[in-house]
């Protein structure tokens, strides 16, 4: 058991790398390069696609640094619950447009939410400076 516990931090460390990863690598496009072949798309979600960009770019940033992980990995789980009954839901669980990957991000987010960044974070790094 006392193995576990020592790998316990590289485990919340890859947990947080592996969802803040996915959330670059799938904002990267929308937000960055295909920007103008998303704009009529994003346009159709209103006021929020700034938001929505922002969340899974900036976001995804925050949790690979592990900086205001908590915040973050919170907001993105939001983001992941709305997509999947805004978008997903329809296409079923399993299958094309199906709602499993979103769930399963969504699961890491809450994951991250309750147990934090971990000692290999930057949250941990700022939180001993402080005395926390």
């Amino acid at each position: 058991m006392k193995l576990l516990d020592r790998i316990h931090p590289f485990a919340l460390l890859a947990l947080r790398v592996v969802l803040g990863g996915i959330m670059l690598a799938n904002s990267w496009p929308k937000s960055i390069e295909g920007f103008r072949n998303t704009a009529h798309f994003v346009v159709s979600l209103g006021w929020m696609a700034a938001l929505w960009l922002g969340v899974e770019f900036i976001g995804g940033a925050a949790l690979v640094l592990g900086a205001t992980t908590r915040f973050f990995a919170f907001i993105i789980l939001i983001d992941l619950l709305v997509a999947i009954v805004k978008v997903d839901h329809a296409n079923g669980l399993a299958g094309p447009g199906g709602y499993e990957f979103p769930l399963s991000l969504a699961t890491m987010a809450f994951a991250v939410v309750i147990l934090g960044a971990g000692p290999i974070s930057m949250d941990w790094l700022f939180a001993r400076e402080k005395g926390f």
